[in-house]
This record gives structure tokens, sequence and C-alpha cells, in this order.
């Protein structure tokens, strides 16, 4: 059984040329929202005028089966009396389970709703149109399977006691919109408990594509990680896991600001997450504002929104890179970095070099379960980086530093070097 990647609508279909309605009624005026108001005052759903709710019509996913029934031979087969002897034979030997379940295939995505993309709290049901985007990217970008589950929690506790009970019917867990700093002990006591990869692609799935582009960046311009001093703006998911990683990759040195300023062993206000990330980051002492950190620094990373002032990006050092990735509305507008930075990325598809975790998670996932790993380390995301960054080889110039979701290499050659990597370090079990 599979994830299959239709739209299985009920009485109307979205026309591929232009993205509009057809079968479905005309629209009149807006209305609350919910609906509309027709000429005689009826209520007609949303996607009679909007293309976004009329490709969501009955949700972005189905099951589809992956062997036939057609006859009474099949049916004894797929189910009772032959599915009793493949039962038996896993009850003997769980590792079997891998072999004759879709367990090594699938992925739960899991979330409480809590942050969801620029949304923040709406809820486990709000969250859904997200988890199923995300299922159909796993399976268009990576080949992978992926089950939406929201939780009606919020509590630590509930949320990893639910998660240890459903992971028997998975291959790994995508952890998705749950708020810092809960899912950081969230991660990490879920991965103590399983034997199965638990990845939170808020942290890591960013972390990794901006390693990625910032090698790219680094190489165009003659420099390498080492050379470099990032300052990150947002002590969220993000943020933490970047600077961490970036530390891992082997960058000259980072600081962090939250909106009380930069993260420094000199504040008193900090949480324990970020208590430890001033233990380790900000190597040059830099204390007080961002905009302040920002002098002769080399890099600017966004991933928390608010806007940075024109002076202060004018004030980092020559040759800059200004990775704005807040969506809709980047920290620093693409045409305000040009004038000073030697690259810029965004988080945006309209402009060159996105920061799109699309580029990793389907492909780190689909690595991690073709040698059943039963985790994935900071080696297998720097190797998932590294090939990332490598996709874009000889034509590597200022708008083209990470390569495109579309782009066909990418998840092929992140399947590869995760598998490798998770073999070199001893977590692959086949």
């Amino acid at each position: 059984m599979a994830a299959e990647i239709v739209n299985p609508r009920s009485d109307s279909t979205t026309d591929s040329v232009t993205g509009g309605v057809t079968g479905g009624a005309a629209a009149g005026t807006t209305g609350p929202v919910g609906k509309t108001t027709g000429a005689e005052g009826s209520a007609e759903p949303l996607d009679s005028f909007d293309p976004a709710f009329a490709l969501h019509r009955g949700g972005k996913m189905a099951i589809q089966a992956t062997v036939p029934i057609r006859d009474k031979d099949d049916l004894s087969l797929a189910y009772t009396p032959g599915v009793a002897k493949v039962c038996s034979a896993i009850a003997e030997q769980p590792e079997l389970v891998h072999d004759y379940t879709w367990k090594s295939q699938v992925v739960a995505v899991v979330t409480d709703g809590t942050a969801v993309l620029g949304l923040g709290d709406i809820g486990p049901e709000a969250s859904l149109p997200v988890m199923e985007g995300k299922a159909i990217l796993f399976k268009q970008f990576g080949g992978v399977d992926a089950v939406p589950i929201a939780l009606a929690t919020t509590d630590v506790d509930e949320i990893i006691d639910t998660v240890v009970r459903l992971a028997p019917s998975f291959g790994g867990v995508n952890l998705e919109d749950i708020s810092a700093p809960r899912c950081f002990e969230i991660e990490r006591k879920l991965q103590e408990r399983l034997d199965i990869p638990v990845f939170h692609d808020d942290q890591h799935g960013t972390a990794v594509v901006t390693l990625a582009a910032l090698r790219n960046a680094a190489r165009l311009t003659g420099r390498s990680l080492g050379d470099l001093r990032a300052v990150i703006s947002g002590a969220g998911a993000a943020g933490v896991a970047i600077a961490k990683f970036l530390l891992e990759a082997g960058i000259g040195d980072v600081a962090v600001a939250d909106r009380k300023g930069i993260v420094s062993r000199d504040r008193d206000d900090l949480n324990p997450v970020k208590r430890e990330l001033a233990e380790i980051t900000n190597r040059a002492g830099v204390s007080g504002s961002l905009e302040s950190a920002l002098a002769g620094a080399d890099v600017f990373i966004g991933v928390s929104g608010g806007t940075v002032p024109e002076p202060a990006v004018a004030s980092m050092a020559p040759r800059s890179f200004v990775f704005a990735m807040a969506n809709p509305d980047p920290e620093v507008h693409p045409d305000i970095a040009h004038k000073y930075a030697a690259v810029v990325a965004t988080g945006r598809s309209d402009f060159p070099n996105q920061i799109n975790n699309v580029l990793a998670f389907p492909g780190i996932f689909a690595g991690a379960l073709q040698v059943r790993a039963s985790r994935i380390t900071e080696g297998m995301k720097i190797a998932a980086a590294n090939a990332l960054a490598d996709v874009v080889g000889d034509d590597l110039a200022a708008d083209y530093v990470i390569p495109s979701p579309f782009d066909e290499r990418v998840a092929p050659a992140v399947t590869s070097a995760v598998a490798a990597a998770a073999r070199a370090e001893g977590v692959a079990r086949r």
C-alpha cells in the first residue's frame, strides 16, 4: 500500500492551464470567511472562486494498493488465509517486517499544529493541509510514502508517548511545525526511545540546505567556511539548528540573535536551549543588537522575520552573503541586499537561490530508509549538504548556489550520500 499523489476531488476539478475551477458554481461577491454570497444570497463554497481551495478539496492525497485484488485467489493471498503466514513469520523473526510490510518505506509526518509555517499555533486540524503537502513532497521528490498525523495534544510527554506507540507502523518519523523549545526535547527523547530515524525538518532540513548554499557561496568567492563569520537572526528551531550545524561543519564563527539581541553569556534571561547556545557560539564575544553584530560580518542568515535596516546590511564585510529566508517578506529585500552582497538567497521561489527544505528531507529519509538506519546522524546531514552543493558543480554563479527542487539530480545525489554516510557511521542495518 502506498500514498498516491492525487487530489480526490468529489465534484469539481482544477483547470490545468488556468488554475480555475470547472464544473463548479460561479463565484459571487465575497462574503464572510468560508463562503461567498451569490445572486440570491446563497452560500457558495470557497473553491468556487479560489483555486487554492479547489486544489485542496477532498485533500491532496489518497491511499493506493500496490497489489491487485481481481478474484478470490488474489483475496486469499492479500488477506486471509495467506496473510496469516506472513504475520506468523514476522512474529518469529520481527526484522522481516521491513521486507513484508510497507514499514521500510513509509514515514510518519507528525505535528501538534503549534508552529505552522508563518501561521503560528493554529491547532491540529488547521495544520493538516500543510502535513498533507509535506507527505506529497516526500513522494514526489524522494519516492518515500508518508502519512500525516496531527495530534490533539501539546503536552511534551503525551506527544512522545503517542509517537512511540505509533512507531511500529513506520520506518521513520518526521516532526513538523512543533514550537520551540519543546521541539528540541521531543526530538531528543523520541530518538532515545526509538530505533528508527527521528528528524525535525524545521531544524535540520533548513540547516542542511543553508550549509549547502553557504559552501557554494564561499567557493564562488574563493573562501572556505572557516573564513566566515555569520550572524543568524532567530533563535527558534531553525536558528538554533543552523548555528550548531554550521559549527559542526567548521564555520569560523557564528552568533545568534533573538528579539532581545545577541545570545551571549552575559545575558541572564536565556532559557536552557539558549544558554547552551551561548556556550558554543559567538567566539568573537559580540553583544548588543543584531544590527551591531552585523558590522564586519560575512554572512547574514535570517529565519525570524522582521526587517534588517539597510545601514546594517551596508556595514557587513565586502563580498558578504545575505540569506534572508523569512516568508513571505524576507528580512532584507533582494533589491537592497544586492547593493552590498556577493550572494543573495531567500526562502521564496520567485527569487534566485531559494533555500527550500524540499531539497533535503526527501533524499535524507530515502537514504536512511534504504539502509534501514537507526537514526540520522550529523555525518549523514553533512553528507546531504555536500551532495546538494555538488549538484551545482561547474554551473556555480552568484544567482545559482543551490539547485532547483525540480532538478532531477537532487534526490538521487542526497539519497546516495546519506546511505553511504549511514554505513560509514555504523547506523545502517542493511
